[in-house]
């Protein structure tokens, strides 16, 4: 077993970088963080593999300042597994890609039945991986061998993983799609954060009224804040069954609130005075929460033959022609053309052409190759379902 050691000062990240800019091809990449442990998405480790350099295991707490690594490699090819997980932690540590190759993206637009990074490797190379810290805390330190070991096998192989699979994609065709797929993993913007994400409270829908969601906002913004204090996963600290259990009891004092059998958590005890002055906050406010919040979100497909017939119609007869098209294509339906998108468009479509599909599609987000592959069998689906139901032939007496 190779033993791997950690870069945590300048001077030997200055040295690995120099290794790094004098290596030969693409630039294997990967990220742990402590997802579910820590209450960011910052990366604990950043590990870096090019031929001719090897393998680099990077703390970022320790090194802080990437600027080296970014000059060293920031115009290279970056190959990723699964690019779009990653992306954001690099960004924070100023590591931007000028080009990528994300070996699972490819995998799906290729049809691999499993895409995890032990599957791919397995089918492309035949070489195993071990998976089993996958779920640690990163954030641990020291960070022990076998951790530093799995990470390390992240990217060891992960550039040979890519020509096998670019030499797939030029096989099938899909070069150019898989392009398009990783541009826009590169440029996709991150999602605005939620008007009122307090909203996202497991269980929300069973409280009644304004004066009581009003409780629910402020509990989960008590947690959130505490939880970026402590830099703690706030589920860690208390569940949101525990805030929900705490709001729907309604406790008339702290002592009721400590009472609770069903509000528990590491934090429910130990900040009590936190949680039940959240809970007086939410009982005093003049700014009660709406019950009920204006939303864009489509209706269930189930409810559409009664609340929108035509749209129903469409979506019936659109739906199997894109799946039958992904089949044809070896890709999962989800890859050709985003679900929602095929849903918004037969909820409320534009013209019945495929230039004015394509144009909505385009706003929606889809990409050019997607466009090419499907507007004119949407259009054509939607013709189809605007056309008068023939009329049985009345029996013969």
């Amino acid at each position: 077993m190779a033993e791997y050691s950690v870069i945590v000062d300048s001077t030997e990240f200055e040295a690995a970088a120099r290794a790094l800019a004098a290596g030969t091809g693409p630039v294997a990449v990967d990220v742990e963080r402590a997802s579910g442990f820590r209450y960011s998405q910052r990366a604990y480790l950043v590990q870096v593999f090019r031929r001719g350099a090897g393998v680099m295991l990077f703390d970022p707490p320790q090194i802080g300042d990437f600027s080296a690594l970014q000059q060293a490699i920031g115009d290279e090819e970056w190959v990723f597994h699964a690019a779009s997980q990653d992306l954001p932690s690099l960004r924070e540590l100023g590591l931007e890609p000028a080009r990528i190759f994300d070996t699972e993206l490819a995998a799906r637009l290729l049809g691999h039945e499993k895409v995890g990074l032990a599957a791919v490797t397995e089918d492309t190379l035949g070489i195993t991986l071990k998976k089993e810290h996958s779920a640690a805390d990163w954030s641990t330190r020291p960070l022990p061998e076998s951790w530093l070991e799995y990470a390390a096998l992240d990217v060891l192989h992960l550039v040979d993983v890519r020509d096998a699979i670019a030499e797939e994609l030029a096989e099938a065709g899909k070069t150019e799609i898989a392009a398009e797929e990783f541009a826009a993993t590169l440029t996709r913007a991150p999602k605005p954060p939620r008007e009122d994400p307090w909203r996202k409270l497991s269980g929300l829908h069973r409280v009644r009224g304004g004066r009581n969601l009003a409780v629910a906002r402020e509990l989960w913004n008590a947690r959130e804040e505490y939880a970026q204090q402590q830099d703690v996963s706030p589920g860690r600290l208390v569940p949101d069954r525990s805030l929900l259990a705490a709001v729907l009891a309604a406790p008339s004092s702290k002592q009721a609130l400590a009472g609770l059998s069903d509000f528990h958590g590491r934090a429910s005890r130990s900040q009590l005075d936190r949680w039940w002055a959240a809970i007086v906050r939410g009982r005093e406010s003049e700014d009660l929460p709406r019950e009920r919040v204006p939303s864009d979100t489509l209706p269930p497909p189930r409810a559409w033959a009664d609340r929108n017939p035509e749209a129903d119609a469409r979506l019936k007869l659109a739906r199997p022609v894109v799946e039958q098209l992904a089949e044809e294509l070896n890709m999962p339906t989800e890859n050709l053309l985003t679900p929602e998108y095929l849903r918004r468009i037969s909820w409320q479509p534009p013209a019945l052409t495929a230039d004015a599909i394509g144009v909505a599609l385009a706003d929606l987000g889809a990409r050019p190759w997607q466009i090419a592959q499907t507007a004119q069998k949407i259009a054509d689906a939607f013709v189809e379902a605007a056309q008068p139901v023939e009329e049985a032939p009345a029996a013969c007496s």
